[in-house]
């Protein structure tokens, strides 16, 4: 038995993203509409709702439209509709624009809003509490429960209070339980709960492997000037050169642009930095153009699902569901995930909600997965799902094309004969640096560019220093005798906070440094090690970045 107290919910919720605070509230909705008493938690690892939320964002309502039909009477978030979309295809020097008209209907941004994912999560969970739901930021769950069958029973948080070396510090608190009938993993991309749960469960058996980019963002407040609110522009081409990615900048609320970069994470050359790619790009004169006599105000980092439908594992397992970028979610062309992460929330709430109507618990909610595959979620996704492989596959400029004849012909209900597969996980895909050749990225500016810890000091990130290292290795002699060896040590380059760095060179000891309290929790290491030594655990609830508008 377990000496730490516990709480007792129908449902628990782990992560108010889009898609927890989503199926906390269709719970509540449901439960309001028979009349009946249903008790709902959602955890929250970031220090306050919103905080750990990053995204570019242009958001599709169709989910909301669901959820809340009456959100533009409630002071929601979504003012800024988008009215210009823009494709540009970049040289160094020069771009190039891509008509609308190439591409098919449904990958148009008309309906959209673009705004702060971040904003959003925070005024859903203000309409769960209004419903009831009990959120706790700052409570990051650290630990699976499990029955004496094997089933899901709940989470655990994580101890507070303890020190570097394992003590009880003086303000030492053990973890609370936190026990469900069903348990809902909303942890975003590679939650590492969610990790666990797909290989005690084998949630992945019948699908492809999960691949990622890393994308980093900026919030910049620019010359009014300059302000066009709702323009939408997306780049590709320049700087990349084998590796595929492009830019997003969005004209939203307030003279600011939200702007950024993603490196698909499948790339080979260990020397590239998906950081300086970034910071290179903003030197592009149509980009730098619209930056001139701004200033950055936010910086951030997180992974992106970039599997598609084929690789959506397993979504229920006994007492649970996977639900959001815990699943997978994304639709990789249009660039958006939101919008489906919060109808995959809404639809596992709608399986446990008539379980425990049924008297059931910690079962698997098998009415989820066949609900989300007769939904436009499934639709939308499978109309896409051979667009991000064609480009791994092909490239960015062959691979563009062949994606956009299968959109085409998926649009005109043709279809190509064929799906598409991920074959190796991106951690697969380093080649060794002595065969690759070295990239030379450019000293920042200060103006325009900048370097990683003066980026990572706007990004709000804090940890308690004297905690448990949260990035951990399974064994210490492999970042020297393996990845320094024969990968020139890349955990220092695709890291985006500085978190890694080589010591000791000089003095003929290297050693792996960890400045764990850089890390803007995106997981790219637990994604790219190539060795896959790194494991991403959570920290004390409350650490990590806190972002205010991102």
């Amino acid at each position: 038995m377990s000496d730490r107290e516990s709480m007792e919910y129908d449902v628990v919720v782990v992560g108010a993203g889009p898609a927890g605070l989503s199926a906390a509230i269709r719970l509540k909705q449901l439960a309001e509409a028979e009349g009946r008493e249903l008790s709902v938690c959602v955890l929250e690892k970031g220090s306050e709702v919103g905080a750990h939320i990053l995204s570019g964002a242009v958001v599709d309502p169709i989910a909301l439209n669901e959820l809340i039909p009456n959100w533009k009477e409630l002071d929601s978030p979504l003012s800024v509709p988008v009215t210009d979309n823009q494709h540009w295809v970049l040289s160094k020097n020069g771009k190039w624009e891509m008509p609308h008209l190439m591409m098919p209907p449904f990958m148009n941004n008309k309906g959209t809003y673009t705004l702060s994912l971040g904003n959003l999560c925070r005024w859903l969970a203000s309409q769960a509490e209004n419903l009831g739901v009990e959120i706790f930021p700052g409570f990051a769950a650290a630990e699976i429960l499990f029955d004496e069958d094997g089933a899901v029973k709940g989470v655990a948080t994580g101890d507070m209070g303890i020190s570097r070396t394992g003590e009880h510090k003086g303000d030492y608190q053990p973890g609370m339980e936190l026990h469900g009938k069903y348990t809902f993993f909303a942890e975003g991309a590679r939650g590492h709960l969610t990790k666990e749960l797909k290989r005690l469960f084998d949630l992945e058996r019948d699908c492809d492997p999960q691949v990622y980019g890393i994308g980093l963002k900026e919030l910049w407040d620019i010359d009014p000037a300059k302000h066009v609110p709702g323009r939408v522009i997306h780049t590709q081409g320049w700087p990349l050169d084998d590796a595929w990615g492009g830019g997003f900048l969005y004209h939203q609320a307030n003279n600011q642009v939200a702007l950024g970069f993603v490196v698909a994470l499948d790339y080979k050359n260990p020397w590239l930095s998906p950081f300086e790619e970034f910071q290179r790009w903003k030197q592009h004169p149509d980009i730098k153009a619209i930056l001139e006599g701004g200033r950055r105000v936010s910086y951030g980092a997180r992974a992106i699902n970039e599997g598609g439908w084929q690789s959506v594992p397993k979504l229920t397992f006994p007492g649970g569901a996977l639900i959001g970028c815990s699943a997978g979610f994304v639709n990789v062309p249009r660039i958006k995930g939101s919008h489906t992460a919060m109808k995959s929330g809404m639809l596992a709430a709608e399986a446990a909600f008539d379980a425990l109507k049924a008297d059931r618990k910690q079962d698997e909610l098998a009415s989820y997965p066949d609900a989300l595959n007769a939904s436009w979620v499934a639709k939308e996704l499978k109309m896409v799902r051979n667009a991000e492989p064609a480009v791994a596959k092909f490239g960015g400029t062959v691979g563009t094309l062949v994606s956009g004849l299968d959109l085409w012909m998926r649009y005109l209900k043709i279809g190509l004969p064929f799906t598409l597969k991920h074959k190796h996980t991106d951690a697969e895909s380093l080649w060794k640096a002595n065969i690759c050749p070295k990239i030379d990225y450019p000293k920042p500016d200060g103006v325009i560019s900048f370097d990683r810890l003066s980026s990572v000091f706007i990004s709000g990130v804090n940890h308690e220093e004297d905690q448990p290292v949260h990035l951990t290795l399974k064994d210490a002699s492999v970042p020297i005798e393996v990845n320094l060896r024969e990968f020139e040590a890349p955990e220092q380059r695709y890291c985006p906070a500085g978190v890694y760095e080589i010591v000791g060179r000089e003095e003929g000891e290297p050693r792996l440094q960890i400045n764990a309290q850089n890390c803007v929790h995106c997981k790219t290491c637990d994604i790219k090690d190539p060795t896959q030594n790194i494991n991403w655990v959570v920290p004390e609830g409350g650490g990590g970045p806190n972002y205010p508008n991102m």
